[in-house]
C-alpha cells in the first residue's frame, strides 16, 4: 500500500507521521503488499549471496522477499516496534534513522528503500548511501503506487469527501504511479547532488492483486497518517469504504504500478 504522497516537500520532518506505523505492527506487517518479483530481480542481478542495507524496512516485507532470493539483509528502522517485528520474523534489523546510523565499517553491495525514502532526508540520505554501497552497488528506493479503476475510485473519492474533506484523496483519488512523480524526482536529483553515482534509472513494474472487503479494510487502517485521526473518525471512513466495497460486490482487483529510482555508486580509478 503507498503511503499517500503529500504536497508538503520535505515530508521526512513529519516525525509524527514516520515514526506512527508501529503503533499496529502487527497488522501493518499482516496487511501491507509485497513487491513484484521483477523489481527484486532487479535488485538481485543474477547474482548469490548480495548484501544489502534495507533503510526503513518496517517490518521487513521487502527484506524478507530478498532474503528468499539468496540475499543477506540488514534492515534499520527509527521505530523499535516495527524492528521487533522484523527481527521476529528472521531479518536482522537495528534501530536508528539512516542519516545518523554508524555502519561501523560495514559496506553492502545494494541499499534499499521500500515505501521509505520519503521518510529520509533525500540529500542526507543519498550521501550515507554512497559512503556505505561498493563500488558498483546501486541504491535503489521504490513505492507501490495503486492504479484504480474509476468504479473503485470514484467510490473511495466519495467517502473520503464525506468523511475527510481535507485528504488528498477525496480531490485526486488513490494516488497512482503519477502521483510519485515529485518522489522519484527528489530522489533522483540528489543522487546527483551528492556525486559518486551514474545517471539514475527509473523503473515502472505493472502488477495487480485481488482483495476482499476485510484485507483492503486491514491494509487501508495503515495508510500513513490515520491512525493518527480520531478513532470515530477513523471508524466513520473504514464503515464507508467497506460499504463501497460491499456495493463492488464485496471485492476487487487493485492494478498497482511499482515506481522505482536506482543509480549505481561509480567505480573510481
Amino acid at each position: 500500500m503507498p503511503t499517500v504522497p503529500s504536497s508538503d516537500p520535505q515530508p521526512h520532518e513529519h516525525r509524527d507521521v514516520a515514526e506512527s506505523f508501529g503503533a499496529d505492527a502487527e497488522r501493518y506487517n499482516r496487511a501491507r503488499p509485497s513487491y513484484p518479483r521483477l523489481l527484486i530481480d532487479r535488485i538481485v542481478g543474477g547474482r548469490t549471496g548480495v548484501s544489502v542495507l534495507d533503510v526503513g524496512c518496517g517490518t521487513g516485507i521487502a527484506a524478507r522477499q530478498l532474503q528468499a532470493a539468496g540475499c543477506q539483509v540488514l534492515g534499520i528502522d527509527p521505530d523499535e516496534r516495527m524492528a521487533g517485528v522484523a527481527r521476529e520474523t528472521g531479518v536482522e534489523t537495528e534501530v536508528s534513522r539512516f542519516e545518523s546510523w554508524d555502519p561501523a565499517g560495514r559496506t553492502f553491495d545494494a541499499v534499499i528503500a521500500a515505501q521509505a525514502w520519503h521518510w529520509v532526508d533525500p540529500v542526507a540520505g543519498a550521501a550515507a548511501a554512497s559512503r556505505v554501497l561498493r563500488p558498483g552497488g546501486r541504491l535503489t528506493v521504490f513505492w507501490n503506487a495503486f492504479r484504480a479503476t474509476p468504479s473503485v475510485n470514484d467510490a473511495f473519492k466519495a467517502v473520503y469527501q464525506r468523511v475527510l474533506p481535507d485528504s488528498p484523496i477525496h480531490q485526486h483519488g488513490l494516488p497512482g504511479p503519477d502521483g510519485y512523480e515529485v518522489l522519484c524526482t527528489k530522489a533522483a536529483e540528489a543522487m546527483r547532488a551528492v556525486g559518486g553515482f551514474a545517471e539514475p534509472d527509473r523503473w515502472r513494474i505493472d502488477w495487480e492483486r485481488r482483495y476482499s472487503r476485510d484485507e483492503w479494510l486491514d491494509q487501508q487502517s495503515t495508510f500513513g497518517g490515520h491512525n493518527l485521526l480520531p478513532p470515530a473518525q477513523l471508524d466513520e471512513l473504514l464503515a464507508g469504504i467497506g460499504a463501497a466495497i460491499d456495493a463492488l460486490g464485496g471485492s476487487f482487483t487493485m492494478p498497482y504500478t511499482t515506481v522505482a529510482v536506482s543509480a549505481p555508486r561509480l567505480v573510481t580509478t
